[in-house]
């Protein structure tokens, strides 16, 4: 069941995307990562991933413009985005909402708490 789940770690910080892609590829996923946003927008039309993690403070274009473009494109408008994010603000969950985002999970994070989160989702659009 879950090897056919695809999953996109878009994050700046290589340290994260290869601890995420090797916790969740344990775990059974199929994942692929960018460092970019820029490369991360272009990665999720030709990857069509079940589910996206991105992390809000990238150079270029932060996690909000990443995740509204996803979401003003029809191939990418259906895919759920997690954001990740070290920042404390508290407008950031609504500002993630508002761009389109699904979750908003703060850094730093168990990966045990990803994993759940990304499970909760994955079984929410399949059913």
């Amino acid at each position: 069941m879950a090897s056919t789940n695809k999953v996109l770690v878009i994050d700046d910080e290589p340290e994260i995307t290869e601890i995420i892609m090797a916790f969740l590829s344990n775990a059974g996923y199929d994942v692929e990562i960018e460092n970019s946003s820029v490369e991360g927008l272009a990665r999720a039309k030709t990857a069509k991933p079940d589910v996206i993690l991105l992390d809000i403070m990238m150079p270029v274009m932060d996690g909000y413009e990443v995740c509204a473009q996803l979401k003003k494109d029809q191939d990418t408008a259906q895919i759920p985005v997690l954001f990740l994010t070290g920042k404390d603000a508290k407008d950031d969950a609504g500002l993630s909402f508002q761009s389109g985002g699904d979750l908003f999970i703060k850094k730093p994070f168990s990966c045990e708490r990803l994993l759940n989160m990304v499970k909760m989702v994955l079984i929410s659009i399949n059913k």
